[in-house]
């Protein structure tokens, strides 16, 4: 497998275990990210899998548009569109061990079977505004993902838009990414920490 991967946006390009928060503004910020992070994956051959949550699958393969690759893309299930509440919000509530066992699942199906070398993910991010039981466990669930992306040659992009999250969640997803995509530029991020020294310091934040 090449050392880098071409994220989809002019210029930039990932490495493999690359957990990377995209802060963007709106839903034309959003699809600014996420329209050439899939089609980039499409061009690719990677599998994809995007969780959705402010667009609704079928409009967001219209998005994607209907040329030939998009087309086989969408006919051989390269591309898996899902619900927030199909994965994230199953049975109303949301559990961090239950939706790493999601992406495990989905991920190792496909590299497992030789069709794929290559998997790239990403979870568009709202749904835990929502006030349902477990939401309170996001910045965790953030930390432990970086346990779970050395397992497979894989990249996965969490999506938040800047309109919605408040500035304490913000600072907690700084120490949570080790990558940061920002107003076109992917940045290493100098403010992460890992899942070992984030979880025993956002444990002792907490109100007892």
């Amino acid at each position: 497998m090449t050392a880098t991967i071409e994220l989809g946006l002019p210029g930039l390009t990932m490495t493999p275990g690359d957990h990377i928060c995209a802060f963007y503004r709106g839903s034309v910020g959003r699809d600014e990210v996420l329209l050439p992070y899939l089609r980039a994956g499409i061009d690719a051959g990677d599998k994809c899998i995007a969780v959705l949550d402010q667009i609704e699958p079928d409009d967001l393969w219209a998005e994607l548009g209907s040329d030939d690759a998009t087309g086989h893309a969408h006919d051989s299930h390269q591309v898996d569109l899902m619900r927030s509440t199909e994965t994230y919000l199953r049975d109303g509530a949301f559990s961090k061990e239950s939706m790493i066992d999601f992406w495990n699942t989905a991920i190792s199906g496909p590299l497992d079977s030789g069709d794929y070398t290559f998997a790239r993910s990403l979870g568009e991010m709202t749904w835990a505004l929502r006030q349902l039981p477990g939401v309170e466990g996001l910045v965790e669930y953030e930390s432990e993902l970086n346990r779970f992306l050395p397992q497979y040659p894989q990249v996965i992009l969490c999506l938040y838009d800047l309109d919605k999250f408040d500035g304490r969640v913000v600072v907690d997803l700084l120490r949570t990414h080790p990558k940061l995509l920002l107003c076109g530029s992917l940045l290493d991020n100098p403010y992460y920490l890992e899942p070992d020294e984030f979880l025993a310091s956002y444990a002792g934040s907490q109100p007892t």
